[in-house]
């Protein structure tokens, strides 16, 4: 059988290359995509085709990951559980139709992963290749064959599988870097310094704050402090200038889809910054309707796409409302940066319903004050006078009880 496998270098994927291979007889294709994560592209090539895959592909996808999924968390204010920027979960479903795409060039039969059954992955994938290629065969060595990481371990050594001595499992991205495992796996534990490699600690950064001014045209970034940027650019800046004034940590405990909670530390910088920054500019552009709804809209999307369902025709559904709405979300705002410390400086858009001449408390406002007056009467009509009303039925129930009392009360005596 030939099989596609989506290879990452790491123990998992390179023990399922040699095992597939000496168990069933397997031909392997790997894939390997590049979506940001800091790798030695040749050297990962080469420990595959050691390991005996038939053919490898290097997947250069990091502009499409940026425009196609990350500027889309953008625009619906991705945090999942009002935290994690869904760093991860946003590969996967351009890794998995990346895979069928490859398969289906290669003539393969089955697609393979290195997920395990206890996280939210295997489901990403899998739901992503049954949406795109129900003829594929989804195979998970992991999961199915019940690996260990001490069972892999030994096997590596047998086979000569090059094993690194991590103690922490890191998945890395433009978008975010993952940390689990180690003695993060306690809640009770801090996060040691050490596994931080894009943040600098709030009291080791620079005593001076800085200020960045990101600028939106329809709900996207394009410019940073007036200077245009490509996607690539713009991401990898506020990466760095975020990282290095401590911004985009989190650490939180995250419900996963299986029913597992999970301690998980991520360094998240420019999606921190980001987001934050598009939010507060929908503040400024969109009435309030439209941001109690978007709210609903941007809380069902995270989850979709948390939950593996990117491929759920709802998603797209909420995409076609978000695309309508985010034409209007153009302008810039300005952060302060601060040892770890984020906060709205200024703000501006030519789309703002802000207007100063209506909310100025000065003289020669524009807002009639007096008009408050039969608007309070109407706004609370119903409001107030359910209230009268529910409140006189409770006093007359609570009248008729201790009547009742006293009566049974008296008789009794």
């Amino acid at each position: 059988m030939k099989v596609v496998l989506a290879y990452s270098g790491g123990l998992d994927t390179s023990v399922i290359l040699k095992f597939l291979q000496e168990k069933y007889g397997h031909e392997i294709i790997t894939v390997t995509l590049n979506v940001g994560q800091r790798e030695n592209w040749e050297e990962l090539q080469n420990k595959a085709y050691n390991l005996g895959t038939l053919k490898h592909y290097t997947i250069d996808a990091r502009e499409s990951f940026v425009k196609n999924y990350a500027w889309s968390a953008v625009m619906n204010n991705a945090l999942y559980q009002g935290s994690y920027p869904l760093a991860t979960s946003l590969t996967r479903p351009l890794m998995a139709q990346t895979l069928v795409n490859i398969a289906r060039r290669e003539g393969a039969d089955a697609v393979v992963h290195g997920c395990t059954g206890m996280g939210n992955d295997q489901i990403r994938f899998e739901l992503g290749i049954k949406a795109l290629a129900p003829e594929l065969k989804i195979i998970a060595p992991v999961r199915e064959e019940k690996f260990t990481r001490d069972w892999e371990i030994e096997y590596a050594k047998k086979h000569d599988i090059p094993v690194s001595k991590k103690i922490y499992s890191i998945d890395e991205n433009l978008w975010g870097r993952s940390i689990e495992g180690g003695v993060l796996e306690d809640p009770k534990n801090i996060p040691p310094e050490e596994i931080f490699r894009w943040v600098s600690p709030p009291e080791k950064c620079v005593d001076i704050p800085e200020y960045v001014e990101i600028g939106f045209e329809k709900g996207i970034p394009v410019s940073i402090n007036g200077l245009r940027m490509e996607p690539l650019t713009l991401v990898d800046n506020l990466n760095n200038l975020g990282g290095r004034h401590g911004i985009g940590i989190i650490d939180h405990i995250e419900s996963r889809v299986v029913g597992i909670k999970s301690r998980e530390v991520y360094e998240a910088p420019a999606a921190t910054m980001l987001i934050r920054a598009h939010r507060e500019l929908e503040k400024m552009v969109l009435t309030k309707r439209m941001l109690e709804f978007k709210e609903i809209v941007d809380s069902t999307w995270t989850n979709l796409v948390y939950q593996g369902l990117w491929y759920e025709p709802l998603r797209e559904s909420l995409d076609k409302f978000t695309e309508h709405v985010e034409q209007y979300i153009s302008g810039s705002m300005k952060l302060k940066l601060y040892k770890g410390g984020m906060h709205i400086a200024s703000r501006y858009s030519p789309n703002s319903l802000y207007d100063k001449n209506l909310a100025t408390y000065e003289s020669g406002g524009l807002f009639n004050q007096e008009y408050s007056r039969g608007f309070i009467e109407i706004f609370g009509l119903e409001s107030v006078m359910a209230y009268r009303k529910y409140r006189e039925r409770e006093r007359k129930n609570e009248f008729l009880q201790g009547s009742e009392y006293s009566v049974q009360e008296g008789t009794a005596g």
